[in-house]
C-alpha cells in the first residue's frame, strides 16, 4: 500500500539522521545532515522537528542539531533487558585497571555485534568506542569470538574453541588490537564476549598472556552471576 511505504521511508530517513551522528559530533548544521544522509534539507528540517517533538533530537541556538535525552532512556532500557548492568560495570572497571586497557561486553544482534558495556583505559593513548555502538561479527576478537561459541564452522572458529580465546591485531582497524573470551548467561547459553582493547603495541605476547588470565578470571566471575557456567 502507498501509504505503509512512504511509512515506511520515512521511519529511515529519521534513523539515518540519528546514525549521521558520531562519537566526534557534539552537533550538526543542517547542511552537514543533509550531506550525510543525501536528503535535501527542507525534507532534514521537517525530519528534526519531528524528532524533536518526542526529544530525540535537540535544536540549539545556532540552529545546529544535537541528539536528544530520549536516546538515553531508550539505551538503557535496551541494557535493562540484559539485567547486567549492575554486575558487569564494576567488573568492566575492575579488569581496565588490572590490564590498562579498555574493557567492553560485547552481545549479537542481528548480523553484528552491539557494545552492551564499556569501561575506558585512562591511558592517554586507548581505544575508545560508545555503549551502543554496532560493529561486525567477522572483525576483530570480540565478533569473532561470538561467531565461534555461536557454532559457527570453519578452521579459524574450531581453533578458537579450542583454545577459548581469540587475539586480533588490526583486523577490524589498524589502530586496534583485541583479546576476547566467551561469556554464558543461564542454561550455559552464550551471552556474548568479554573483551579488552588497545593500541598494537601494547598487545605483545607477555602482554595477552597477561591481560588473557585476566580475562578468564573475569568471565568466569560474570559467567557465574549471570547464571551460567564457565567455559
Amino acid at each position: 500500500m502507498p501509504g505503509n511505504s512512504s511509512g515506511v521511508a520515512a521511519v529511515e530517513r529519521a534513523v539515518s539522521m540519528l546514525e549521521a551522528f558520531t562519537e566526534v559530533d557534539y552537533a550538526l548544521t543542517l547542511g552537514e545532515l543533509a550531506r550525510r544522509t543525501g536528503l535535501d534539507k527542507s525534507t532534514v528540517l521537517r525530519i528534526a522537528r519531528s524528532l524533536a517533538k518526542s526529544s530525540m533530537l535537540v535544536r540549539n541556538d545556532d540552529a545546529s542539531w544535537r541528539l536528544g535525552p530520549k536516546l538515553v532512556r531508550l539505551g538503557g532500557l535496551y541494557q535493562s533487558t540484559f539485567k547486567s548492568s549492575a554486575v558487569v560495570e564494576p567488573l568492566l572497571a575492575q579488569i581496565s585497571g588490572e590490564s590498562g586497557e579498555s574493557a567492553a561486553v560485547y552481545v549479537k544482534e542481528g548480523d553484528a555485534r552491539v557494545c552492551l558495556h564499556r569501561h575506558d583505559s585512562t591511558q592517554s593513548i586507548r581505544h575508545s568506542a560508545r555503549v551502543g555502538d554496532t560493529m561486525p561479527l567477522d572483525r576483530g576478537a570480540p565478533g569473532r569470538v561470538i561467531l565461534a561459541f555461536s557454532g559457527t564452522a570453519g578452521k579459524l572458529y574450531d581453533d578458537i574453541r579450542a583454545q577459548g580465546y581469540h587475539v586480533t591485531i588490526g583486523e577490524r582497524d589498524p589502530q586496534v588490537a583485541s583479546i576476547a573470551v566467551p561469556i554464558y548467561g543461564e542454561g550455559q547459553t552464550l551471552f556474548g564476549s568479554l573483551a579488552l582493547t588497545g593500541p598494537p603495541s601494547r598487545f605483545d605476547e607477555a602482554a595477552v598472556s597477561k591481560n588473557l588470565e585476566i580475562l578468564r578470571v573475569a568471565a568466569r566471575k560474570l559467567s557465574t552471576a549471570l547464571g551460567g557456567q564457565p567455559g
